[in-house]
């Protein structure tokens, strides 16, 4: 039988989200079978109080999981830190884990899409992060594809799974990078110039930002590790509506949920620029995105 990996969510002061973010959760398959662990911040102020606690009634009676377990923050960790916290405890006990935040609605395969590629690439250490959630590319072109996952490195949070002989590398460090990295490794970490990633480690390092997930892609980079993505989304972000602490409505990557099960496991190949190219195209060299380089955007990663 295939061991699964828990899964761990993170929530805050968003009552109507983390709602939809769990049903969608307990729709899938596999979920009575799953262990769900639910790291619950306190709130910042006392405005958030509410809303927090609001939170705290909806996940105190969660049913349809094989466990669930709740940590409520006696203090306000702010998510980058509960996050980081909550995956180390994770680890002490697992070797992978699936993490969502509490605006990620799932299709009903996420759960099987997400553990079957933790038990197939567990071994290939060239692998270091699984996402559910893949940009947008337009149905057209989307036909004309034949492969079902695909490799590279970027790395996407909305809805992943990692392995914690890989997750012990995690290094959050702006000063370091800033100092070590040169020019030609920001612009290759930068996806070829195509996208202003490195912004997030500048605005983390000047203090305007305090976020975790760039410093994961940095550190997959460093390791000359890579990602696995699925080219159907098996995620939706319902979060970029400007409700989150780390949220914006600046963007719209929306796309259909994958119905489908993955059929073809394609073995790890660095050369899916097939693939990438037509990310690209449909979401980097887009007028309207050029102007999000210098946003505020940068800084929710």
């Amino acid at each position: 039988m295939l061991k699964l990996a828990p899964i761990v969510l993170f929530v805050y002061n968003r009552p109507n989200h983390t709602k939809r973010t769990i049903e969608y959760l307990r729709n899938n398959n596999l979920a009575n079978l799953s262990e769900l662990f639910i790291f619950s911040d306190s709130a910042k102020n006392t405005t958030d109080k509410n809303k927090v606690n609001e939170v705290r009634s909806i996940i105190k009676n969660i049913s349809g999981f094989k466990k669930v377990e709740i940590v409520k923050r006696k203090k306000n960790y702010g998510l980058s830190k509960n996050i980081i916290c909550g995956i180390n405890k994770i680890f002490k006990t697992y070797k992978s884990a699936i993490i969502l935040e509490d605006d990620i609605e799932t299709s009903k395969y996420f759960l099987i899409f997400m553990n079957k590629a933790l038990l197939k690439y567990e071994k290939n250490k060239n692998i270091w992060h699984i996402s559910g959630w893949n940009y947008p590319i337009e149905q057209k072109v989307k036909k004309k594809i034949k492969d079902e996952i695909f490799f590279w490195k970027i790395m996407n949070c909305w809805g992943w799974a990692t392995w914690r002989n890989r997750w012990k590398y995690y290094k959050k460090n702006p000063n370091e990078l800033i100092k070590n990295w040169n020019k030609e490794k920001i612009k290759k970490f930068n996806l070829e110039g195509n996208y202003n990633f490195w912004m997030q480690v500048q605005n983390n390092y000047k203090k305007i930002s305090n976020t975790w997930a760039i410093f994961w892609m940095t550190t997959i980079f460093e390791k000359n590790g890579y990602c696995l993505n699925p080219v159907s989304s098996y995620v939706f972000n319902s979060g970029n509506d400007n409700s989150g602490e780390n949220t914006s409505d600046i963007i719209d990557y929306s796309s259909s949920l994958n119905s489908k099960l993955i059929k073809n496991w394609s073995k790890f190949d660095k050369n899916f620029t097939h693939i990438i190219n037509h990310i690209i195209e449909s979401n980097f060299k887009k007028k309207k995105l050029l102007t999000i380089l210098k946003s505020k955007f940068y800084k929710y990663m």
